[in-house]
């Protein structure tokens, strides 16, 4: 505070003390009226001084407050006019009342007073329309700015913050990322090669990755004979990102001149500051990419969300009976310490998932446990049906049979939940006996995707296999040997192989006959199959109508689309999209129609020439890469849209296989 004003302090103390020194004064007349007088004279000097003290003190505090005025006043203007702050104010039509030099010069204007928002920054009108937020970073030519919005004065302030995002862009730039890169069939490739093959393959798979990471300024290290790990930065994944992992293919095409693919799993960990968890998602991301077949790049982010790249190959068979003998035995130690198996596919199940879930109740029986399918008998399909109608004849079998309710019911904390042919917690039958359960198994042949159930006991997922059927009848094989598949068990099991390969015509391994002869010496009835399998009439006039409207979308793409009026089931939707397949110079097809009255189910089959499990998934569906689908909430021209743009950006992304 200014001494001046540091005076006022003393002002009423000081009147305090000239009225007492007057009263003593005029009481000192009565007794000695010289002396009394004198005090006065005293008094009057010390008030003409006080006056006068005061009387400057005004007018230095007048002044202080007059220089002060001007100089907020000076400020103010240099605040506005020279500053780096942007000011604007604009009226109702978004033409500028008035802006100060900086935010003109940030345009390149001398001036922007009375000129147009939509002429001179029409890059501002959305964030000026839109009432959700207050504050916005734009570009204004080469710099950056922060928009800070005053609504109700129609006032915008700038701030340049362009240092401040090159700084943020730099530190997202130059975050560590780890990556683990797995050559997925070295060990098949490699069995029974000397000494000299395998020294020279080594070499040439390590030229390939040490020239791709030189190139890109990537760190690599082999950790083992088919494992490597790579150090980068956000900014190096970026380039990768974009040139969608060129490596995959690089290491195919070299490889295989020699006759001798071989393909890589590349799981990446990004998005974290701590090491330790980026080499677990990093890890994470590799057993995703190698769930879903291998040949691919799996990018898992904090989010849960995982980006993919390449999957542009047919796996190659690497399961062995090995491993399948292992899995049978630790299911049969699972079973064993449940009260009871509940068994549930997915919703409208196909045959493929009525055949595995009674393989399965089958092996529980094996294990002395009761077993029970959950079945929604409102989303079922008429070859389901016509299994059930033969299931009736069975009664032991039959009585396995259960609702979503009763299974809820009968469920305790020991009941073992075993899930088939699906992996995704949306598409079971009931998410509510799953999530009741804590106990739950998950047997599958689809490629993985990125909505898993959490925390199964035992996971058997095998993208090589032609069905679920097919695994869980080599599942049967190594059970304890107490009593003989019937029957009608046998022929759901081959009923459920025959429908995921065409009658053995896609998907098909030699594990596949050896599981179907299995099941013929069990006594699996061919001619049950062919009935339980028939179309009737119906179902063929509808599948022709939507055969009808097939046109060519792309060379050896065809898309077909059903009416507004037809409600079709997606089996239908899957046979006309298989039917167009068997035809000449088409290598893809798809074919959606409407499933309810805001749902359209879409179909998609390929020959291996392109990856349709891809294009589903950027439609939040999934499969193999020859066959796949999915289903969406909107309208039919909506979903024919979204579908066009995603076989467009699986032409541009490169994931065609050439």
């Amino acid at each position: 505070m200014p001494n001046n004003l540091e005076i006022q302090r003393f002002r009423h103390p000081f009147y305090t003390l000239l009225a007492l020194a007057a009263c003593l004064n005029i009481a000192l007349m009565f007794f000695q009226w010289l002396i009394g007088i004198g005090g006065f004279v005293l008094l009057g000097i010390v008030v003409y001084f006080y006056v006068k003290v005061e009387t400057a003190s005004k007018q230095e505090v007048e002044k202080y407050i007059s220089t002060l005025s001007y100089r907020l006043k000076k400020v103010g203007e240099e605040a506005l006019m020279e500053m780096p702050i942007g000011i604007m104010l604009y009226n109702d039509d978004y033409q500028i009342e008035w802006a100060n030099p900086f935010i003109a010069s940030s345009y390149q204007e001398d001036t922007l007073i009375g000129r147009s928002l939509y002429e001179v920054a029409d890059d501002l009108i959305p964030f000026l329309k839109q009432q959700e937020k207050d504050n916005e970073i734009i570009s204004i030519f080469d710099s950056k700015y922060k928009v800070v919005l005053k609504r109700e004065e129609r006032l915008v302030y700038f701030f340049d913050v362009t240092e401040q995002v090159q700084i943020e862009r730099l530190y997202e730039d130059e975050r560590t990322v780890i990556g683990t890169i797995f050559l997925d069939n070295y060990d098949e490739v490699t069995q029974g090669m000397d000494d000299q093959s395998r020294g020279s393959l080594n070499s040439q798979v390590t030229s390939i990755l040490n020239k791709w990471a030189l190139e890109n300024g990537v760190y690599l290290k082999r950790v083992s004979a088919e494992r490597y790990i790579a150090i980068l930065n956000k900014h190096i994944l970026s380039k990768l990102e974009k040139s969608k992992f060129s490596i995959l293919d690089e290491m195919r095409e070299q490889t295989s001149k020699q006759s001798l693919p071989l393909t890589l799993s590349i799981g990446i960990g990004t998005g974290v500051p701590s090491l330790p968890e980026l080499g677990q998602l990093a890890q994470s991301s590799l057993d995703l990419a190698l769930g879903r077949g291998g040949d691919q790049v799996a990018i898992k982010q904090t989010n849960g969300k995982v980006r993919f790249y390449g999957g542009k190959t047919n796996p190659v068979e690497k399961r062995t009976r090995v491993r399948a003998r292992v899995i049978s035995h630790a299911l049969k130690e699972i079973i064993n310490d449940s009260d009871k198996v509940l068994i549930m596919g997915h919703r409208y199940p196909d045959m493929d998932a009525i055949g595995a879930a009674i393989g399965i109740a089958k092996v529980a029986q094996l294990n002395q446990k009761e077993a029970y399918i959950i079945l929604n008998h409102q989303e079922i399909d008429v070859g389901i049906r016509r299994l059930l109608e033969v299931m009736k004849e069975h009664e032991s079998l039959w009585d396995r049979i259960v609702t979503p309710e009763e299974a809820y019911e009968i469920s305790s904390q020991d009941t073992l939940l075993v899930v088939v042919d699906t992996h995704k917690p949306s598409l079971v039958i009931d998410e509510k006996v799953l999530n009741k359960l804590d106990k739950v198994v998950v047997i599958d042949h689809h490629r993985r995707g990125e909505d898993f159930i959490e925390d199964p006991l035992l996971v058997y997922m095998e993208p090589y296999a032609s069905s679920t059927a097919e695994l869980v009848t080599e599942l049967i094989q190594y059970q304890p040997k107490r009593s003989k598949i019937s029957m009608i068990e046998a022929t759901a099991l081959l009923a459920g192989i025959m429908v995921d390969t065409k009658s053995f015509t896609v998907r098909t391994g030699s594990r596949t006959f050896d599981a179907a002869s299995y099941l013929r010496t069990q006594g699996a009835d061919t001619i049950l199959v062919q009935k339980l399998l028939k179309e009737d009439l119906d179902n063929y006039v509808k599948r022709a109508k939507l055969i009808e409207s097939a046109y060519v979308y792309r060379d050896g793409i065809v898309i077909a689309k059903g009416t507004d009026e037809a409600v079709v089931d997606q089996i239908l939707i899957a046979q006309a999209a298989d039917t167009l397949l068997s035809m000449s110079d088409i290598h893809t097809s798809f074919v959606l129609a409407k499933r309810g009255a805001e749902e359209v189910g879409i179909s998609a089959r390929s020959l291996g020439d392109m990856n349709v499990q891809i294009i589903m998934e950027n439609l939040q569906g999934g499969g193999h890469l020859t066959n796949a689908a999915t289903q969406l909430q909107m309208s039919l021209e909506e979903a024919e849209k979204l579908l066009q743009q995603a076989i467009d950006q699986c032409f541009e992304g490169g994931t065609k296989e050439e």
